[in-house]
């Protein structure tokens, strides 16, 4: 601290209040933010369970239901990272007052003003911004629950291609059936290849770029 800075003042207990009430009002609003991921989420599961339910009904039904229905799972990715930036931004905000204040209230009684901390927390208030970007929101979302979506909706496509109407006995039977209207078979598996693939590289390099940014911070996480 150099001689044209004025040394950091103490929290009053009217300060201290404010700052209490702050912390639960964010609290809030990440929870509220939670709740509209589990929305999206469940969406995508209720989907994704008619998908099948109209597929399997029956070895002569069409597995086009699993197919057309990538497209709402994607909307439904979507929308939730989304909401995860947002979600992000209050939870962020709560994480770095449990570490900046609260922690250090309980365990030393000194808030180390000195740090700065609270500039950090005051500068995202005059200046709010998204925290993570859209694909580390979107890798991040899938490493937590569309993974196991995707997983269900191509094993039950490709279990359908295989069994219905009844098992096939050369590989050329499951490119036959793969096909729909003018796309041949072998065009739509590519597709479905490289939607897997496009889901899991994203969920790889953001878990990559998440652990990077655990280790610099020494695993705490925070704004920034």
């Amino acid at each position: 601290m150099d001689g044209n800075t004025k040394p950091r003042k103490k929290l009053d207990a009217a300060e201290m209040g404010v700052i209490a009430h702050l912390y639960r009002g964010e609290v809030y609003r990440s929870t509220i933010w939670r709740t509209r991921l589990d929305t999206t989420t469940n969406w995508s599961v209720v989907t994704l369970g008619v998908a099948l339910s109209i597929t399997f009904s029956s070895p002569q039904a069409s597995p086009l239901p699993l197919v057309l229905v990538g497209i709402l799972i994607i909307f439904f990715l979507m929308l939730e990272a989304r909401r995860y930036r947002y979600f992000n931004v209050w939870r962020a905000r709560c994480r770095w007052l449990e570490l900046h204040f609260m922690a250090p209230m309980l365990k030393e009684g000194d808030l180390h003003l000195e740090e700065c901390w609270q500039d950090t927390l005051a500068e995202d208030y005059l200046h709010p911004r998204y925290h993570v970007s859209l694909w580390t929101a979107i890798g991040r979302r899938i490493r937590r629950n569309y993974f196991w979506i995707l997983l269900i909706q191509t094993v039950a496509y490709l279990g359908k291609l295989i069994v219905h109407p009844y098992p096939i006995q050369i590989p050329e039977q499951l490119l036959q059936r793969a096909s729909i209207g003018p796309f041949p078979g072998w065009l739509v598996l590519t597709v479905g290849l490289v939607y897997c693939t496009s889901w899991g590289i994203i969920a790889y390099l953001s878990g990559r770029a998440d652990a990077a940014r655990a280790r610099h911070h020494g695993g705490q996480t925070g704004m920034g």
